[in-house]
């Protein structure tokens, strides 16, 4: 053994489990995990005592904006540092609302480019599926895409409508028969209901922030659900619901898959800690689609990820500049901005309460999404895997401050927020991105894409 046989070496840690180790890091991979490695055998050395290690996150829904007019929202700059800061070493970019959309294999090169110049973290990119490229399904498959993103209602913007229940149907069928299926994540609310019932709030004047919650109700996310699942099923086509907000939901998807049917959902951050009485207390800086819920509503969230009914906890970051957030609680533009502060979030309201425990936290913030999407030596802590690691700092308590925040507009629910826990070092493949509180090195974020599924043996 010679004195530099590894790059870096992460000593005095506490794993997810509760041990003391150490962690060796070579050729940007986990080379050796144990207690009390030689630090001679390192080039670098960090020292970790008293920092609880978890898996560099995984952040498969963000809303980054870029290429096009809506960067001046958010780009992959400021987005990917907000990412770093908050433990994340991996995401997947949603294909709206960048311009034009991520509905073509053009589209997709554009984004790929902008992304490879500027992320600090490694990405993978959503396709898109709106009315009229069901052609694209497959060049975007091969290009890399991560999985196919669909909304059952109106998204807001005009170059990604929604789908009618049709095209989605065929859709699935298409990407059903890919060589490799990927998962067609859908935005789960009935146009039907929801159209019909902001057309009636508007209709009598009632634009208040109740009125909003009130035009989105669950049945309009339970329905939606139901439909998606029938579809799957009849299809075959791999499933994930984004941003489930209701137990009912979430019990859905668990009755499918006990049926054997390949569907998963996801809820956010914010879906878990604010709350409707949240919503009526900061205005459009909590709307969101679908709309918070009750206090019961969160309590169920929470039991449903603990049980893994709920496979993971994302961001669904989607920021937009202060003047949008003007108006009414029907026009003024929703979205929360979020990503920097999930980890932290869990923390202090999963551990901190004895919601979760730390090894469920590592699952359902890096595990759960690196297997769904087949991400090759992501979300894991084990020899072999990308060095991809968050070091936190437990019992550290303060209100979360607006100055931390690297989002290009450093609006969010969360400001103010009481935090018991502190993000204190990232690395991403061996190198540290984020420490003491400041952006490391150069983006150097790199393309991920689904690892290809195995072949079948015919004769079984």
């Amino acid at each position: 053994m010679t004195a530099t046989e590894y790059d870096l070496l992460v000593r005095g840690a506490l794993s997810p489990g509760g041990e003391l180790v150490d962690i060796a890091i070579a050729g940007g991979r986990l080379a050796q995990i144990g207690a009390a490695l030689d630090p001679a055998t390192a080039r670098e050395c960090i020292d970790a005592l008293g920092l609880h290690l978890l898996p560099g996150g995984i952040d498969p829904h963000v809303h980054f904006n870029e290429p096009g007019p809506r960067t001046s929202w958010e780009g992959w700059a400021t987005g990917s540092q907000a990412l770093a800061a908050g433990g994340v070493t991996t995401t997947l970019e949603m294909p709206l609302n960048a311009t034009p959309p991520t509905t073509d294999v053009d589209a997709f090169d554009a984004k790929l480019a902008a992304a490879r110049a500027q992320s600090r973290v490694d990405f993978g990119l959503w396709g898109g599926i709106v009315p009229g490229n069901l052609d694209q399904i497959e060049p975007l498959a091969d290009r890399g895409v991560i999985g196919f993103k669909a909304f059952m209602s109106d998204t807001g913007v005009e170059d990604f409508t929604a789908v009618d229940d049709l095209t989605l149907y065929e859709a699935m069928v298409a990407v059903a028969g890919l060589a490799a299926p990927l998962p067609v994540a859908v935005h789960a609310e009935s146009n039907t209901i929801t159209r019909r019932l902001a057309r009636r709030a508007l209709a009598a004047g009632q634009t208040a922030t109740r009125d909003y919650l009130n035009s989105r109700p669950a049945l309009a996310e339970t329905e939606a659900i139901k439909l998606a699942i029938e579809l799957a099923t009849e299809t075959g086509c791999p499933l994930h619901i984004v941003h489930v907000s209701t137990g009912r939901g979430a019990a859905l998807v668990a009755e499918a898959r006990a049926r054997q049917v390949d569907v998963t959902c996801e809820v956010t951050a914010h879906h878990l800690v604010l709350t409707e009485e949240d919503a009526e207390r900061l205005g459009a800086l909590a709307k969101c689609a679908p709309p918070l819920r009750s206090r019961g509503e969160t309590d169920v969230l929470w039991r449903a990820l603990a049980d893994a009914e709920i496979a993971f906890v994302v961001s669904d970051h989607s920021p937009s500049p202060p003047e949008l957030r003007a108006g009414d609680a029907f026009s003024a533009w929703g979205g929360i901005a979020g990503c920097q502060s999930t980890l932290e979030l869990l923390l202090t309201e999963g551990y901190g309460r004895s919601r979760l425990s730390l090894e469920q936290i590592a699952h359902c913030f890096a595990y759960a999404a690196g297997r769904r999407y087949r991400l090759e030596g992501k979300g894991l802590l084990q020899v072999g895997a990308d060095a991809d690691l968050a070091l936190v700092r437990l019992g550290e308590s303060r209100d979360l401050d607006a100055g931390e925040l690297r989002y290009r507009h450093p609006l969010s629910p969360y400001v103010g927020r009481s935090l018991d826990a502190r993000v204190v070092t990232t690395i991403l493949r061996g190198q540290p991105i984020y420490a003491d509180r400041q952006i490391v090195g150069e983006p150097g974020g790199r393309l991920v894409t689904p690892t290809p599924l195995p072949a079948q043996n015919p004769s079984r």
